[in-house]
């Protein structure tokens, strides 16, 4: 696992980023929001259609690195997490020697499942036992059981290892590839200038809290557009996030393509033609996207409690989404007091998630299924963030963006 150098404070970088952060917040509200040279029409086959959803499946979920979890999710030797969204069954696994692995959840016998649980489950596994017929593997894969041996012994492939997946873990991230034919993952090529911004968080202490999944009747894109802007803030979030944050203002960066935006909060405003001198400090925050499907949000329930919110979207088909969300306590949980507040998070975060934004989700893509044959929607100047992932994923199948 490769972390960044332990010497450096990253409460003193965070600190930093958040000022600098803070000025960009306050020009912006100044001088006017972001926007995109021009709105994007995109038709509802974006959405909908059967044939780009299977060349997402291909190009995407089984070729692109995923985030399988957080190092903090298999901490110890043998500790496993069922990770099946992406589509097959993959186990990831620490080894004896500190090594995070995957593999597919399949017993080279005649291939039945050797974790039966349903995701997402994690547990402790030094060595996996088919249910089958007890054939039996251990951490690194290789076979250490087999009943009947002999039955065997005349054909090459009768004592197969564990089929292993591309795996590595960089920065406190687990990725993963859902298809043994793939790449070796490059997870610092993958992640490129965005690795410093995500070092900030220190996802390697993350401890995990809480756990589940939410899930949308829409296709997964459109629900993962619900994260990119907040021109719904006042409107759909009226007495929740509008509350305290600004409607339709952000501070967007692109990092390739990743991105990490910002909603500023309503008190930032009052900073305007303030002499930096007089600002209050401020703490690092901001949601931190990673192409294709993972969200990052790391913030406070109270001062100096902190939490990171991970939300990682997948197509169950392609007018369904699973949505795999977890909080954690980003340097471990300090006290019952500070995992009740994580928990609290969770709770708060999720009931918003799943009543309102994936509500108008599902219902929106009811009504793409039933609109005209010409029928786009349209995201606005104002809505960037989405224009950037759509044309990345659009770039990543090899199928343009049908127009209006």
């Amino acid at each position: 696992m490769k972390n960044p150098d332990e010497s450096i404070n990253w409460s003193e970088v965070r600190a930093r980023s958040a000022r600098e952060s803070q000025r960009k917040q306050v020009k912006m509200l100044k001088e006017g929001n972001q926007m995109a040279d021009a709105p994007l029409p995109l038709h509802k086959s974006v959405y909908i259609d059967e044939e780009r959803f299977q060349a997402e499946r291909e190009h995407i979920f089984l070729s692109q690195p995923l985030v399988a979890c957080l190092s903090g999710d298999i901490a110890n030797t043998g500790d496993t997490i069922l990770f099946e969204a992406a589509g097959p069954s993959i186990l990831v696994t620490r080894g004896k020697d500190g090594t995070a692995r995957a593999f597919l959840n399949m017993c080279t016998h005649r291939g039945a499942k050797l974790v039966e649980e349903a995701e997402p489950w994690s547990g402790v596994k030094n060595r996996f036992t088919c249910p089958f017929h007890a054939w039996t593997f251990d951490g690194t894969g290789r076979l250490i059981g087999q009943p009947g041996k002999e039955g065997f012994e005349k054909c090459a492939i009768g004592g197969r290892n564990l089929i292993e997946l591309p795996c590595t873990e960089h920065i406190g991230l687990v990725f993963v590839k859902a298809n043994p034919d793939a790449d070796e993952i490059d997870a610092e090529a993958f992640l490129g200038d965005y690795a410093d911004v995500l070092a900030q968080l220190e996802l390697w202490r993350a401890e995990p809290v809480k756990k589940g999944v939410l899930t949308a009747d829409s296709n997964w894109k459109f629900a993962l557009d619900t994260y990119g802007e907040s021109y719904h803030f006042s409107t759909l979030h009226k007495s929740t996030i509008a509350n305290t944050n600004y409607t339709d203002k952000q501070v967007f960066e692109r990092f390739g393509p990743h991105h990490r935006i910002e909603f500023p909060k309503l008190s930032t405003g009052d900073l305007i033609d303030k002499d930096e001198s007089e600002w209050p400090e401020t703490i690092y925050g901001g949601v931190h996207f990673l192409f294709p499907n993972t969200g990052i949000f790391f913030g406070a329930v109270a001062e100096n409690v902190f939490f990171t919110q991970v939300f990682r979207l997948f197509p169950d088909g392609v007018g369904k989404t699973r949505c795999q969300f977890a909080v954690y306590a980003p340097f471990g949980v300090e006290s019952d007091a500070h995992r009740d507040s994580c928990i609290a998070a969770y709770d708060a975060t999720a009931t918003v998630v799943q009543d309102e934004d994936y509500r108008v989700a599902s219902n929106g893509y009811a009504n793409l299924m039933s609109a005209s044959k010409d029928y786009h929607v349209v995201l606005g100047a104002n809505e960037m963030a989405l224009h950037t992932v759509h044309q990345n994923i659009a770039k990543t199948i090899g199928m343009p963006l049908e127009q209006e």
